[in-house]
């Protein structure tokens, strides 16, 4: 369910407009696995760009989100401290590594960013506005 209406990319806006309630959409950083059948928005242009949360920030405003699944090993990471503000009062779940792929391997879409920062993905499961 969508909360806001600023994203200029159609099959962004589709994708997230598109997610139920439950349903999983993953913010990627560029080197990610993407398991076959999962559908791709692949936003990556050069190197960093978009960032990763440039991307967030705007999905994050625009998706109702009830919870949201990081790796472990983000915790440890230089993005994770521009990351946690951000995060705010939604339920954080941390999972490993390889149990982040296998469930980015069950998502709804996927969202590829330029971002080569290790560990920078993030799954939301999206929420509803009532």
């Amino acid at each position: 369910m969508l909360q806001d209406r600023r994203i200029l990319n159609p099959r962004l806006l589709a994708m997230l407009a598109g997610a139920g309630h439950t349903d999983t959409i993953v913010i990627a950083d560029s080197g990610l696995p993407i398991a076959p059948g999962v559908e791709v928005l692949d936003l990556s242009l050069t190197p960093g760009v978009p960032s990763f949360l440039q991307t967030f920030d705007v999905v994050r405003e625009t998706l109702a989100v009830e919870r949201m699944i990081l790796a472990k090993e983000t915790e440890g990471q230089p993005l994770y401290r521009q990351l946690e503000p951000r995060l705010g009062t939604v339920r954080v779940e941390m999972v490993s590594h390889e149990e982040f792929k296998r469930l980015a391997a069950r998502a709804k879409g996927v969202i590829r960013t330029g971002e080569c920062t290790p560990y920078a993905n993030i799954a939301l499961v999206a929420g509803v506005t009532f």
